[in-house]
């Protein structure tokens, strides 16, 4: 295999490029955060991640009691345009959610 880039290379029979998994996650540089606030119930906050993240009722609650307690959570990461779609998603159920780049 031919080097391209850092940490990528090229397959001489199809041309297609391979990234190390240290790559791929550096390649979903965006999260959104979901933020505390003093109007939704916990067990909504709850419902939300369950029902739009399809998280298990275990981590939906993990997460929930992490913006209760820390006033915010990442609860999602990917493309800038996947977490806008989850932050507008997140705005829809009535909770404030913001884009950021991940740390």
């Amino acid at each position: 295999m031919s080097q391209t880039h850092e940490g990528e290379k090229r397959r001489p029979s199809t041309g297609l490029l391979e990234r190390s998994a240290a790559d791929v996650v550096t390649s979903r540089p965006w999260v959104t955060i979901v933020w505390d606030d003093p109007v939704n119930l916990m067990s909504y906050v709850t419902y939300v991640f369950t029902t739009y993240f399809k998280y298990p009722r275990e981590k939906a609650e993990k997460l929930m009691m992490q913006v209760h307690t820390e006033g915010r959570a990442v609860v999602s990461d990917g493309t800038r345009e996947e977490v806008e779609r989850d932050v507008a998603a997140m705005h829809g159920y009535g909770l404030w959610a913001t884009v950021s780049r991940s740390e």
